[in-house]
């Protein structure tokens, strides 16, 4: 709904969605975005540079407080009614899982940082929250930290916490990694509470320095699709967790606080250093991969935006050659897409399925969308799902 329609229809659907499972009136519908992230894949975790941008897809809470320290959360997106948690009995391995567990880790973060109690009164914590969304679920669109934005900013306003973006980003990106255990970077969190409509967000994910770029595609005659291989990846079953678990090692051997801290001057130098070669090409990926956010910073402030085109591209085959998170399905929508003439493009997201990003002279993207539908069913796979990444406003409430 918030993808394609107003914010006051999304924010009116929300509210009524509230009335008819919780009865009585929320006290607000507050709202958070997914993301895409042009450049900088990977990197967030080693402190590196990143370049998200917030896509007009959102997933909406409507909430009311509860003075009683019970949490009745409610997803319109899944089967199973509400579930019914006490914001004073969630910790990590407690046993609330599914997508239950991403309102929940954020209590649990709230709490932790001592600005709710789980007790009654006061700052109990308590709260009906009723939620949908129409951020594409395990696309590598940063659905989870949509979910875990909008919570924790209903929770602020409710409780009146005094969170800024930044601190909110923060703590969700506590939750995701102590509580639900996907082992993420920042990037998510803060590009759905920090990003802003017009703009992309370089964002350095050390000391959390961020700068809105302006990125106004329609202006330029350009467009920028998504390509949701409607594979599902899984950042949680390991393999996301062996590939940081290599950087930090990597990092460790080569006498660094991160791999941010390699040049790319010294490259070269840095991979003849480390004796397993398994952490050769993660370290080649990572320090490339932030020399091409620099490479795209540039381009864009010299108002050459079609330039980042073959920079999106080789982005893409670091990532499926050096750090091997790509799949077939990705491969093709690259290979097929800059064939019909696309600027670049590259997988976005962890990887392992989820979504390609593809930059598109704006005259020609009806017929390269078809060409990698066309590309799909002649392979036999599923039919992607394809739409434009406009660059939209970060986490904010909506009536009001």
């Amino acid at each position: 709904m918030s993808g394609t329609g107003t914010a006051e229809a999304a924010a009116r659907e929300a509210a009524d969605g509230f009335r008819a499972v919780h009865g009585g009136e929320p006290a607000g519908v507050w709202a958070a975005p997914g993301r895409v992230n042009l450049i900088g894949e990977h990197t967030d975790y080693n402190d590196g540079f990143v370049m998200p941008l917030a896509l007009p897809h959102t997933t909406r809470v409507a909430a009311a407080r509860r003075d009683d320290g019970v949490l009745n959360v409610h997803s319109a997106d899944v089967p199973g009614g509400t579930v019914r948690l006490h914001v004073g009995k969630q910790f990590p391995g407690g046993g609330t899982g599914g997508w239950a567990a991403y309102p929940a880790g954020v209590v649990w973060a709230l709490r932790e940082a001592g600005l709710l109690s789980g007790d009654s009164g006061r700052t109990a914590g308590g709260a009906d929250l009723y939620i949908h969304s129409d951020v594409p679920t395990g696309a590598g669109l940063s659905s989870s930290a949509a979910l875990e934005v909008s919570v924790a900013l209903a929770l602020n306003d409710l409780y009146g916490l005094g969170l800024d973006p930044e601190r909110i980003a923060l703590l969700c990106r506590r939750a995701e990694n102590a509580f639900v255990g996907v082992p993420s970077g920042i990037m998510d969190q803060m590009a759905s509470a920090c990003c802003t409509a017009g703009h992309a967000l370089h964002l350095d994910t050390r000391d959390l320095a961020r700068r809105q770029v302006p990125f106004d595609l329609a202006a330029e005659g350009l467009r920028l699709l998504v390509v949701d291989t409607r594979v599902k990846h899984a950042l949680g079953d390991g393999e996301y967790g062996r590939r940081r678990a290599g950087c930090e090692a990597a990092a460790e051997a080569l006498g660094v606080r991160a791999l941010r801290d390699v040049p790319y001057g010294e490259l070269d130098a840095a991979l003849a250093r480390l004796s397993d070669p398994d952490l050769r090409p993660l370290v080649r990926h990572v320090v490339t991969e932030n020399e091409r956010v620099r490479e795209v910073i540039t381009r864009l402030d010299a108002g050459e935006t079609r330039a980042i085109g073959p920079v999106l591209t080789a982005g893409h085959a670091s990532l499926r050659d050096d750090f091997a998170v790509s799949c077939p399905e990705l491969d093709l929508v690259v290979e097929t897409a800059v064939a019909a003439g696309a600027l670049g493009a590259r997988m976005t997201g962890g990887g392992f399925g989820g979504s390609a990003i593809v930059l598109v002279e704006e005259a020609g993207a009806e017929e390269i969308g078809a060409a990698v539908t066309g590309a799909f069913a002649a392979a036999g796979h599923r039919t992607p799902r394809l739409f434009e990444a406009v660059p939209s406003t970060g986490a904010r409430r909506l009536d009001g």
